[in-house]
C-alpha cells in the first residue's frame, strides 16, 4: 500500500493577523508556521494503515525552502519520505496541478488531504486533485477502513452519514475523527533528519484566482444583556434597537 499525504504549511492559530502593501499581502513577520491540523489527521491515519511493513507513507508539500521544518515534523510523526514542490502556493488550482503532476507517476493507492487548510479554508484542492488525476474523490470522511484494495469510508452528510465502498486508487479529504494526531517521539525526531526529502521544480500552471485586498473583521460591539425572565424586553430591544424584527 502506497499512500501520498498532501500537507500544508499554515500560520499557527494564535497568530496575530495583519497585512502589508495596502492590505494586499499577509504580513509574515514574526509568524509561527505549523503543519495544517486537518492534514495531520490524514497523516496519522495513513501511518496507521502502513505501519508494521504494510506499506509506505509519503508526504508532499507545495512550498519554498522555509516550509521544510513543517515537512520534517511530518517525517518525525512517522512518514517514510517527503517531496517538496519548489514553488509558493499561489491558489488552489496551482497547488492541485503541482500535486497531480507528482502523483500521476507515483503509483499511489490512496492520496489523502485534510478537509481544508486553516488559513484560507477553501476545501478545493482535494476535489481538484481527483479531477486532474481522473480518480474518485470523497470529501469530509470520518472513517477509513481497508480490506486489501477495497475501502469502506464513512463521510458526513446533512443529518447523518454516508457509507461508501470504493476500490483503490482514490483521493480523500479527512475530517476530525479519522485518527488522533500523533506526537513525534525522540526517535522519530532524530530519524526525520535523515529521511529522504526530494525537491522537484513546479510545472507551468495557470493562476485562476487572486486576491485584490484583505479586510479585518469589524471589532465586536457592546453587548446588552437581558434577563431570561424578561422576554418582552428582548422583543422591544430587537425591534427598536437592533431593528431585526
Amino acid at each position: 500500500m502506497k499512500i501520498l499525504v498532501c500537507i500544508s504549511n499554515v500560520p499557527d492559530t494564535t497568530t496575530k493577523v495583519s497585512f502589508n502593501n495596502n492590505n494586499t499581502e499577509f504580513n509574515t513577520n514574526g509568524v509561527q508556521y505549523i503543519l495544517n491540523p486537518y492534514d495531520e489527521i490524514a497523516l496519522s491515519r495513513a501511518i496507521e494503515l502502513t505501519e508494521g511493513g504494510k506499506g509506505t507513507t509519503t508526504v508532499i508539500n507545495v512550498g519554498l525552502a522555509d516550509t521544510e521544518p513543517t515537512i520534517r515534523k511530518a517525517l518525525a510523526i512517522g512518514a517514510d519520505d517527503a517531496i517538496r514542490v519548489n514553488a509558493a502556493p499561489s491558489d488552489a488550482y496551482f497547488v492541485a496541478k503541482q500535486l497531480a503532476e507528482v502523483a500521476k507517476n507515483g503509483g499511489y493507492d490512496i492520496i489523502m488531504c485534510g478537509r481544508e487548510s486553516i488559513d484560507y479554508n477553501g476545501a478545493q484542492v482535494p476535489a481538484m486533485l481527483g479531477e486532474l488525476l481522473d480518480l474518485p474523490s470523497v470529501s469530509l470522511i470520518k472513517k477509513l477502513e481497508l480490506n486489501g484494495n477495497d475501502a469502506t469510508i464513512d463521510r458526513e452528510i446533512e443529518g447523518g452519514k454516508e457509507v461508501i465502498n470504493i476500490a483503490t486508487p482514490f483521493v480523500i479529504s479527512a475530517a476530525e475523527g479519522v485518527a488522533e494526531p500523533k506526537i513525534p517521539n525522540m526517535r522519530g525526531i532524530m530519524s526525520a533528519r535523515t529521511k529522504p526529502l526530494q525537491v522537484v521544480e513546479p510545472v507551468a500552471a495557470e493562476k485562476l484566482a487572486s486576491f485584490t485586498s484583505f479586510e479585518m473583521p469589524a471589532p465586536r460591539g457592546n453587548v446588552k444583556l437581558i434577563s431570561a425572565d424578561e422576554p418582552a424586553k428582548l422583543v422591544v430591544a430587537l425591534n427598536a434597537e437592533a431593528k431585526v424584527i
